[in-house]
């Protein structure tokens, strides 16, 4: 089931509501959409558990509009899809950019309706270069991306698709094209404005103090070959920011793990979605 609803500002957000159970949220990174959790939604949907995943404001199928497009309103909006929706004891999971709007919704909002996390290649606890965070990637480097994105939007789509998002540009890849494809047209279903500003959103807000807070059982992947997100900067610092986080380092991974190590993340995702839970008693 896929609905559509409003928020406060007028912002229709679209939806995929699948399968019956606890239910298990997905936030997207960017450029993309809901689809983009679709073998991850379907894995887990398949063994009792129910997959909600929205496309954020500006992205894929829901409305663009000109304001909003920060961390903050990500995290509020999602906040209004719970209320919506009435859910409870959620766990959460956000991959790369909605590995930010999950930890800043728990920053913003606590975790009385979330009882787990996973973070994917996530973006905490920030991306560009500071002083007080010198493993970070230079601003230019974002500078770069938003003259490419301006220059020539699509082109720039196809080629960062094309080679680290999935890691299509390491020797001996096995590319697909198909999943070039699938990235492109997701990208380019989002609003102009929305994904240039969300470049500023996913690389310069400061997560720290969010992960600090967190409070639930969590567990953070990350690939060891990501070039989108290199694990230095933000794995392996969440991971002590986050009192009692558990760590899964695949190895080789790019960036785009619910693709290139789909069987494994669907294998993590569905133990630790399990953990925790109590079996049903056997009739006598």
């Amino acid at each position: 089931m896929s609905n559509l609803f409003t928020t406060r500002d007028g912002t229709q957000i679209y939806f995929k509501d699948w399968g019956k159970g606890p239910v298990v949220a997905f936030s997207h990174g960017w450029p993309l959409c809901s689809d983009a959790w679709e073998p991850q939604m379907f894995h887990l949907a398949s063994n009792g558990f129910r997959c909600i995943a929205h496309d954020r404001r500006g992205h894929g199928r829901s409305s663009q509009p000109w304001h909003g497009n920060d961390m903050d309103t990500y995290a509020d909006d999602l906040a209004q899809l719970f209320d919506h929706l009435g859910v409870k004891d959620i766990m959460m999971v956000g991959h790369s950019t909605g590995g930010g709007e999950v930890t800043r919704y728990l920053g913003r909002h606590g975790t009385s309706r979330v009882a787990k996390v996973v973070l994917v290649g996530a973006v905490p606890p920030l991306m560009v270069k500071t002083p007080a965070n010198p493993g970070g990637l230079p601003i230019e480097v974002f500078d770069g991306l938003r003259k490419a994105y301006l220059a020539d939007r699509a082109q720039f789509y196809l080629e960062f698709a094309s080679g680290p998002f999935f890691g299509f540009n390491r020797p001996g890849a096995k590319v697909s094209e198909g999943a070039i494809r699938s990235w492109w047209q997701q990208a380019m279903m989002g609003g102009h404005v929305n994904a240039y500003e969300c470049i500023k959103a996913f690389s310069e807000t400061d997560f720290t103090e969010d992960l600090k807070k967190i409070d639930v059982p969590t567990l953070i992947i990350h690939g060891d070959d990501d070039q989108i997100v290199p694990i230095g900067a933000s794995a392996m610092l969440s991971s002590k920011l986050v009192r009692g986080a558990q760590l899964k380092i695949y190895k080789g991974g790019a960036h785009a793990l619910g693709d290139t190590a789909k069987d494994q993340l669907n294998a993590d995702l569905l133990e630790f979605a399990r953990s925790g839970e109590v079996p049903l008693k056997k009739s006598a």
